[in-house]
């Protein structure tokens, strides 16, 4: 078997065979086949697709490379939860402790900001001495002992998909169906899921810019699932303004507080509310859908889940008195509200705009490696579809780096359009 005998196969639009699938990723792992074959490949595959059957062997594959975690004997069923990333999305820090106080043990393995998509590594480092780098065995120990993990994920899971992710970054080949969801899956595979919830973004502020693009990624994600004997339930949810108001590690973190205390923003806290019901049907501790809302509410407002999360930070090294009081957290030295310059409706406020304008300011990295600052960001006060009257606050921009902060905050105030006529609300979920 040659890989320049698979590579004309896909190029011809044929069906590749599970055992090519497997030679292909197996040798491109050990090094035997070189990246150039492997760049060639992966467009090939961006011009011509995957049957589900081929993502699903790719998926598999990949998942096989390394490591493959089996947490069965810790806890009857693992479910796990993605989202595809956006901006202020810091649904994890509120979601997965809340399915945990509910009887749902939860381990996740996250990853940190990738562009303008926040990283939930980046957030949970804004509390002094959380650690990300939990060994295996750490792992199963806190699974079993509070049911909750939140770390990093090990270098040996999957480093198929590692390494053609990094060839695909500077190959034109990141928007490919069917690699964006065997590498979502292989990861949550090998990481041991039995299940997974899977929020699939959708608009300015998401990979997926378009409905038909998210719903195409749902469905080849959840064939996937299909095929490897995995149950997997996916929602497409808007990403077209900021998930809540915060945007910035510290101040998403102190949203995700005030939303396990019972408050924050609507949006965000309906859509974790959402997301935990999915998780905790699919673990099997709701019949329905509306026991599990009922249950992560009960969660929220007897404190429960907010005890869960102090668990977790004291668990994993945190200082839980910056949990108590997070006023003790970083903050930013150059805090300005800016107001609204017009009466009228909000039309837009555009996340991809927002989302970069934060990764200027240091919320985010420009390149793999750059050091992040965890104090700044954004506060945007106003939903669309909300009235403000000029002179309003419209967002609050907490910055550290003078020379920068006039470019940004011009930016994210052009990210707002006012309308002179009333504009319905976003959606928070498509399907």
């Amino acid at each position: 078997m040659r890989a320049v005998d698979i590579i004309i196969k896909k190029r011809e639009r044929d069906e590749l065979t599970r055992e090519e699938i497997d030679f292909f990723v197996r040798d491109f792992t050990a090094g035997a086949i070189p990246d150039y074959q492997v760049s060639s490949w992966a467009m090939a595959v961006l011009l011509n697709g995957m049957t589900d059957r081929e993502t699903k062997d790719l998926t598999m594959a990949m998942a096989h490379s390394g490591d493959v975690l089996d947490f069965s004997h810790l806890v009857d069923i693992v479910v796990d939860k993605h989202s595809t990333g956006g901006v202020g999305d810091k649904t994890s820090l509120f979601v997965l402790p809340t399915v945990a106080a509910c009887g749902l043990p939860v381990g996740k393995m996250s990853g940190r900001g990738l562009g303008f998509t926040g990283g939930t590594l980046d957030k949970l480092e804004s509390i002094p001495g959380y650690r990300v780098n939990l060994s295996m065995q750490e792992f199963e120990k806190q699974l079993k002992e509070i049911g909750i993990v939140l770390t990093g994920q090990s270098a040996e899971l999957a480093p198929a998909d590692a390494k053609l992710y990094a060839l695909r970054d500077v190959t034109g080949t990141v928007p490919s169906i069917p690699l964006i969801a065997s590498s979502i899956m292989c990861k949550k595979i090998a990481g041991g899921a039995h299940a997974m919830v899977l929020d699939v973004k959708t608009g300015t502020g998401a990979f997926m810019q378009t409905l038909e693009d998210a719903r195409k990624l749902a469905q080849a994600m959840s064939a996937i699932g299909k095929l490897a004997g995995r149950e997997v339930r996916t929602v497409i949810s808007d990403m077209n303004q900021p998930l809540g108001e915060a945007v910035g590690n510290v101040l998403e973190v102190r949203e995700a507080l005030d939303a396990l205390r019972g408050g924050g923003p609507a949006d965000f806290r309906e859509h974790g509310l959402h997301m935990s019901a999915e998780m905790l049907v699919l673990g099997k501790k709701a019949a329905d859908f509306a026991e599990g809302r009922s249950m992560a509410e009960k969660a929220i407002a007897d404190g429960s889940a907010f005890d869960k999360f102090r668990q977790l930070v004291r668990a994993q090294g945190g200082d839980v008195s910056y949990v108590d009081d997070p006023d003790k957290m970083a903050k930013a030295s150059m805090v300005e509200v800016v107001p609204a310059t017009k009466s009228g409706w909000i039309q837009q406020v555009h996340a991809g705009e927002v989302g970069e304008a934060a990764v200027s300011l240091g919320a985010g990295r420009a390149k793999k490696g750059d050091p992040v600052d965890h104090a700044v960001g954004f506060i945007i006060h106003r939903k669309v579809g909300d009235r403000i009257e000029a002179g309003q606050p419209l967002f609050t921009i907490h910055a550290n780096n003078a020379a920068v902060k006039p470019e940004v905050q011009a930016r994210v105030a052009a990210a707002h359009v006012i309308s002179d006529e009333p504009v319905p609300p976003l959606p928070l979920f498509y399907e």
